[in-house]
């Protein structure tokens, strides 16, 4: 490990010396991450891709993309676009990127089952604000919005998340 890669423990998220609090997923942590059951992976997973806000945040790196109003994710098994940005209208089960809440104002992507998905296996591992903490996500890694900008200044993309087996 190296001080570039962002390593769970049980204290929070170890990334650049500093230790930040996080949320996981409701799930817990899994060996076995499936679809719907709210698990975070274990595993080493790569910082693929960075998506921003531009109306609500100023560009947090120079590789970030701008989330736009018809940005999606794919979460439906069936489609041949599982696990991947799609673009509205989209007639497959997705998730908005554009949120009303700030949750995905600042997102990094993982590699988790991507690119080349296996359905069922889980989508979209994300970085993203926590919504208070404590709080549990749906399988991804949460912040503390300022912790989220700070960490994203810094971090590269093909960095390390590494979360240890259960």
């Amino acid at each position: 490990m190296t001080p570039s890669d962002l390593v769970l423990t049980p204290r929070g998220v170890r990334f650049a010396g500093r230790v930040f609090p996080c949320s996981i997923g409701k799930g817990g942590l899994s060996n076995t991450k499936r679809e719907g059951d709210g698990a975070t992976p274990t595993g080493v997973h790569h910082i693929v891709g960075m998506f921003y806000r531009p109306d609500r945040i100023a560009k947090p790196a120079d590789w970030a993309i701008p989330i736009g109003p018809r940005d999606l994710w794919s979460d439906d098994v069936q489609d041949d676009g599982y696990n991947h940005l799609v673009t509205a209208p989209y007639d497959f089960s997705h998730e908005k990127l554009r949120r009303a809440d700030p949750l995905y104002d600042l997102v990094l992507i993982t590699d988790w089952n991507w690119p080349n998905a296996v359905p069922g296996h889980g989508s979209a591992i994300f970085i993203h604000q926590w919504r208070r903490p404590g709080y549990p996500t749906e399988g991804c890694v949460a912040f503390r919005r300022d912790h989220l900008h700070w960490i994203a200044g810094k971090v590269s993309l093909g960095a390390r998340l590494i979360i240890p087996e259960v």
